[in-house]
């Protein structure tokens, strides 16, 4: 390993379980600590948008084109600097004209880029997306640099990870990477919030690392074996995962909102959602996450943590694109102070 800064922990992929079971309470960041680190992939997204998602061989003309910059991490990155957290983004992009343009977007946005890193052999990812008049989605991607980010890339940003308050991770780059990120976080004691997506089974050890899991019904099912079709349904898949070392589940319902369960605050409820006019859900679930963790390293309970990434949530779909509809802080605290808060 090039950097010497973590020489000092020489086994990542072996911290004990009982170190992670003794890890501080969840999220007691001061308000003015808000050091959020996000490893994830950033894309270009090309979007159509058209009367009706089609089919298997069906070609529809018309419609509207936009391209926008996206990727799970990227977005999720946009989300919580908006939002008002101190963000620093572990990534790779290709070296081109797409990933020039998304560098440049996370500098307006504030973002620490210096683990951004350049891949000469990839091109940047691409995103080709296809909105249907009611603002469902249907998405295809190329991941190309992403799915060159590395576990030495991770820990080449270690001191990064280790100084943050939260880690925000998604699955759009290789596991062996997000499982390294995870164990340095642990190693540090520094709260990890996991959003499992694109869906794909996880392992128990990789589990016992995450704070918060955020999985939407469909990949809670593929994580537990449990079909989401009522409430009851959440607890029983919630449970579940808590008992594999998860401290806290959000499973996200999109125009329902979100359920959340912990058994430190013995939690078990649905926060319902923010009712607008969807134009385009891409993106929402990210947007969601980086403003939850944003709320989080402020400290801020479950429940209201969870409310303030609704709001946030709700934002994002009256707007076309994925960084494109993240919003600001003033406006996801305009909507829950002109709406109030759903409960």
């Amino acid at each position: 390993m090039k950097n010497s800064e973590f020489r000092g922990r020489k086994n990542w992929g072996h911290v004990p379980n009982s170190e992670i079971r003794n890890m501080s309470p969840i999220f007691k960041s001061p308000i003015s600590k808000r050091k959020i680190a996000v490893v994830g992939s950033s894309n270009t997204d090309m979007i159509i948008k058209t009367g009706k998602i089609p089919r298997p061989g069906e070609t529809i003309l018309g419609g509207e084109f936009h391209m926008a910059a996206g990727g799970k991490g990227a977005n999720q990155a946009a989300s919580a600097a908006r939002a008002g957290g101190d963000v620093a983004f572990i990534a790779r992009i290709g070296n081109d004209i797409f990933g020039k343009k998304a560098v440049e977007g996370f500098i307006h946005d504030g973002i620490d880029v210096k683990h951004v890193y350049k891949d000469r052999r990839a091109a940047s990812g691409i995103a080709l997306i296809i909105v249907g008049a009611d603002g469902e989605n249907s998405i295809a991607v190329a991941s190309g640099a992403n799915a060159n980010l590395t576990p030495e890339d991770v820990r080449r940003a270690g001191r990064t990870i280790s100084s943050a308050n939260i880690l925000l991770m998604q699955l759009e780059t290789p596991l062996e990477t997000v499982r390294e990120a995870a164990e340095i976080a642990a190693s540090y004691k520094v709260p990890v919030i996991l959003n499992p997506a694109p869906a794909r089974p996880l392992d128990d050890h990789l589990l016992r690392r995450i704070s918060i899991l955020t999985p939407n019904e469909t990949e809670t099912e593929i994580l537990t074996g449990i079909k989401i079709k009522k409430e009851s349904d959440m607890a029983k898949a919630a449970q579940r995962l808590l008992k594999k070392g998860v401290r806290a589940v959000f499973i996200t319902l999109g125009s329902k909102g979100v359920f959340v369960a912990s058994e430190t605050e013995k939690i078990r409820r649905i926060i319902p959602a923010f009712k607008v006019t969807a134009v385009d859900t891409t993106a929402a679930g990210d947007i969601f996450n980086g403003a939850l963790a944003v709320a989080l390293a402020e400290g801020r309970p479950l429940l209201d943590a969870a409310r303030f990434a609704n709001a946030a949530a709700a934002l994002s779909v009256t707007k076309i694109g994925a960084q494109p509809s993240a919003p600001h802080r003033r406006d996801i605290e305009k909507l829950l102070k002109t709406k109030g808060s759903p409960s």
